[in-house]
């Protein structure tokens, strides 16, 4: 389909439509931003001791631990023990989550692009509700664990869906409002609630219920969400398409053409090969030009990733108190995506990113030349870093929506997404790392971040440009 927002600009850009849909697609993302993150809480070790002193050292605790109750009431370490020879237990759930999300991400993109954004999004939804409900009532870690992984397949197969849904809803500037500020703020306005909750809540059960049951407070959104356009043209679904242009006009009070896809245009649809197909994850390698976009877009999410999770995980190991660590590391979000959210109007995407991944990786370089008994310093230099990389986390996603086409962008998003999960699968145990030698994590993030961010120069310029529909529309390397 050839100009898609010119067709539709009778709608305007920012009218009743837009802003409901904006408004309710970003407040989507409050619940992401704190289901990954609360292992940061659930998982957290306290002091602890063996319950009766051990002559023979090499026996371990026969009779259980004691846990320090200063802190924490419980958590899934002090429910089951997971110290000592079962330490390697705490980094492996998240792990699993991890595992969860790769998993989600490999089968949500299939499902979106061949049967629609709306439904994934709200089955992604209810996923991750529901079963953060059943997970606070596990009776074992291996339970707990597996309803983790289930936890995980809705959490960032949703957010990926509502990005997805709201860039081909919203046009031009409100895109990009959308992408840099709508649902990256909300994100972040969850990551900083995580801390707030477990300030007051201190048994892990209640915490992960009391962050499960906002999740239902989206159920009403059903009846305001549309299907993408975009993406029923792409299924040669002209008629449906056209009905939700419709409506939408109505909600703006605008008269819409008598018709407003021409016969020339749905002819040029439906003949076009590409619209009449069913998409695999192959088509994503099926040409030079979109074969080096999707291998250098995973390189770059997988380094990204392991960088965030890896700074956001290793809160706790930094000096201080966790909560307001973990309230800093949030609230260090939000200076990341309004940041973005400037280098997106103002500046080339192809500076973008390869600017706030080196910034971010050199600063995480530089810790480990700062004296141990500058602490202010390092957390400084910590926080600028991860809001560089914070930042470039969420500028992927738009720039994502831009590089690939209509046909096979949830699925190339859900691609390079379910490829990050390879970096956020390792990041746990880069957390773990910084108990027994601070300085080593940042050394591995920061190196890896330069290294991603030099290669980020090769991918193509896409602002202001029109998002593309099909695969031989995708650009070209900058070599």
């Amino acid at each position: 389909m050839k100009d898609y927002e010119e067709i539709t600009s009778f709608l305007g850009e920012w009218g009743p439509f837009q802003k409901v849909i904006f408004l309710l697609l970003s407040l989507s993302s409050i619940p992401n931003g704190y289901v990954g993150m609360a292992m940061v809480f659930l998982a957290d070790i306290p002091p602890h001791r063996c319950r009766v002193p051990q002559l023979n050292f090499s026996e371990g605790c026969l009779d259980g631990w004691e846990f320090s109750k200063e802190q924490y009431r419980s958590t899934i370490v002090t429910e089951w023990d997971l110290v000592c020879d079962n330490a390697w237990k705490t980094p492996f759930t998240v792990t699993i989550f991890f595992f969860g999300v790769l998993s989600g991400s490999f089968l949500s993109g299939i499902i979106s692009d061949r049967y629609g954004r709306r439904f994934i999004f709200f089955a992604t939804l209810a996923l991750q509700t529901v079963f953060s409900i059943l997970q606070a009532s596990a009776n074992s870690w291996e339970l707990f664990c597996a309803l983790y992984f289930i936890v995980g397949m809705g959490q960032i197969a949703n957010y990926c869906a509502a990005f997805v849904l709201g860039s081909e809803l919203l046009i031009r500037n409100v895109r990009i409002n959308f992408a840099s500020l709508g649902v990256s703020m909300c994100y972040a306005i969850g990551y900083t609630a995580l801390p707030m909750f477990a300030w007051f809540i201190r048994s892990w059960r209640i915490l992960l219920i009391a962050l499960s049951i906002p999740g239902f407070l989206y159920i009403p959104l059903w009846w305001y969400i549309p299907e993408s356009p975009r993406w029923l043209l792409s299924q040669g679904r002209v008629k449906e398409a056209e009905d939700i242009i419709r409506a939408a006009a109505r909600k703006n009070g605008i008269t819409p053409p008598d018709v407003i896809f021409k016969p020339e245009d749905c002819e040029q649809l439906m003949e076009n090969k590409e619209s009449q197909r069913l998409y695999t994850w192959l088509d994503l390698i099926k040409t030079t030009n979109i074969r080096n976009i999707t291998l250098i877009s995973i390189i770059i999410w997988i380094v990204i990733s392991m960088t965030y999770y890896g700074m956001s995980l290793n809160t706790p190991n930094m000096d201080g108190d966790p909560y307001f660590n973990c309230l800093v590391a949030a609230s260090s979000e939000f200076l990341g995506y309004g940041s973005i959210w400037l280098f997106i109007r103002y500046t080339p995407r192809r500076f973008t990113l390869p600017f706030t991944m080196i910034l971010s990786g050199t600063l995480l370089l530089i810790i480990k030349f700062i004296p141990q008994d500058m602490h202010a310093l390092s957390l400084t230099l910590v926080m600028i870093g991860k809001t560089g990389v914070t930042g470039a986390f969420g500028f992927l996603y738009l720039y994502g929506t831009e590089l690939f086409p209509t046909v096979v962008r949830n699925m190339a998003l859900g691609a390079t997404s379910m490829a990050s999960r390879v970096g956020s699968t390792v990041s746990p145990y880069i957390a773990y790392m910084g108990t027994y030698n601070k300085i080593l994590p940042y050394i591995l993030m920061g190196g890896t971040t330069v290294i991603a961010g030099v290669l980020s120069l090769l991918l193509p310029e896409t602002k202001g440009e029109q998002l593309p529909e099909f695969i031989n529309q995708v650009k070209p390397l900058r070599w």
